[in-house]
């Protein structure tokens, strides 16, 4: 049973979906007082905060690691930012080149620009292998610009020469008066001056969200397009540090079907980035479970539309999981810009890419790509259909993070080995980097 003089901090003043679910989980411990604010001295024997980051008291999470767990690692730049993440795994790559992040991790450069006339000096530094592929075009290659520390796809843009990434910073100088349907995801350089640089991915593995319909309405074989989604992950990390990958994923879909940007041509943005929060307007017939998908034709082989089958999916799930045990390494290596603390866990919203690219008459390559990783990510995007499975997850990290802590006991998750499925999550790493425990 829980200690009566265990309280839990529960706050989250924007996510009000968050609040709910984690209130709901503790409804499974005994005795555990729920305060809005940290209690004031002396502090209680054990001390829960499972809050938003901006209302955890950090400082208590690491004076008093034995009394206080948090739902935040209070250091963790190399992940969640994208410029940081992308020094991160270059660093790792080379000294790991056997990782599997050589292939799973699109090639990036990291930038700073505060104005778009900058670029004249990056095209002979930092920016130069880049420069020449641009200066020999190609239709098929095309690149993807993301800020350091923008989400929901803000600021993202595609393009395929210097000219046009010249003429993306000059909108986001505020020099650019045209009105378009990318005006709702303007960013200020001179906020936000930390880029990164991807080269796109042009093969992404296509499917149709709507071959069944929520409704139940099937289409015919000939009415399918092919749509590219992404692959919302959401992983539980910790103490210092396991990384367990929940295995609800959800497959989240742009409205309109996948075709390869023009060059010269307008590029719509809606095709290609599928962001929950820059489609939700269009229902939710565009956000599925991965599971949900099994038997829907591979639009993006074009020759045969043969079906993803279970297999398929086990394939890229577990390629998931092994590129998630090798970010999480690579963080590691950089003590500086992450650092895991005993006393602490932390939910991520990882999305994934997944390209396609036909081989042969019998078999099929399914690559998965690394995006990005999310802090506090924006649940409330999965929609009212699928909370019960965010209901799952949040009682899942109840059981594996915060009762062993409360109860003074982790017998339940002792025996867990990497790769074994418990709870509908799968353990992908298990280092423990640090010998202080809560116990």
């Amino acid at each position: 049973m829980g200690d009566p003089q265990s309280t839990a901090l529960v706050s989250w003043p924007s996510a009000p979906l968050t609040d709910s679910l984690v209130r709901q989980a503790l409804a499974d411990i005994e005795n555990i007082e729920i305060v809005s604010s940290i209690p004031h001295p002396p502090l209680p024997s054990k001390l829960l905060q499972w809050a938003a980051y901006d209302d955890i008291d950090h400082s208590l999470t690491a004076s008093d690691p034995r009394r206080v767990l948090s739902s935040s690692y209070t250091i963790r730049k190399a992940l969640i930012r994208k410029h940081f993440l992308a020094r991160c795994i270059q660093a790792y790559l080379l000294k790991h080149p056997e990782s599997v992040l050589f292939k799973s991790v699109p090639r990036t450069w990291d930038i700073e620009v505060s104005y778009a006339d900058e670029l004249d000096e990056l095209w002979s530094d930092e920016l130069w292998e880049l420069g020449n592929e641009l200066d020999a075009p190609s239709p098929q290659k095309w690149y993807i610009l993301k800020p350091g520390m923008a989400d929901r796809g803000m600021g993202i843009r595609l393009f395929n020469s210097k000219d046009t990434l010249y003429k993306i910073f000059e909108e986001f100088d505020g020099c650019s008066d045209d009105e378009d349907e990318d005006n709702s995801t303007l960013v200020l350089t001179s906020q936000l001056r930390h880029f990164v640089i991807q080269e796109y991915v042009t093969t992404p593995l296509l499917l149709d969200p709507n071959e069944v319909s929520l409704s139940g309405d099937v289409k015919t074989q000939n009415e399918l397009r092919g749509h590219k989604f992404h692959l919302r992950t959401y992983v539980v990390v910790s103490g210092a540090v396991t990384v367990y990958m929940y295995k609800r994923n959800l497959a989240l879909f742009s409205s309109e079907p996948y075709s390869l940007p023009k060059p010269g041509s307008p590029v719509s943005l809606i095709p290609h980035l599928t962001n929950t929060s820059l489609q939700i307007c269009r229902g939710e017939e565009n956000v599925r479970l991965f599971d949900e998908i099994s038997g829907n034709h591979i639009l993006s082989d074009k020759g045969r539309s043969p079906t993803l089958n279970e297999e398929d999916i086990a394939d890229i799930q577990q390629q998931m999981a092994q590129v998630l045990a090798e970010v999480f390494k690579a963080a590691i290596e950089q003590p500086v810009h992450f650092q895991p603390l005993p006393n602490a866990f932390e939910l991520y919203g990882v999305d994934f890419l997944v390209s396609h690219i036909p081989h042969d008459p019998h078999n099929y390559r399914f690559q998965v790509n690394i995006l990005e990783i999310n802090a506090e990510p924006a649940i409330e995007l999965t929609g009212p259909r699928l909370t019960w499975i965010l209901e799952d997850l949040f009682r899942a990290i109840e059981t594996v993070c915060v009762e062993p802590f409360v109860r003074g006991s982790d017998d339940k998750i002792n025996s867990w080995n990497v790769g074994e499925v418990r709870y509908m999550m799968q353990k992908c790493l298990d280092m423990q980097i640090h010998s202080t425990r809560w116990l």
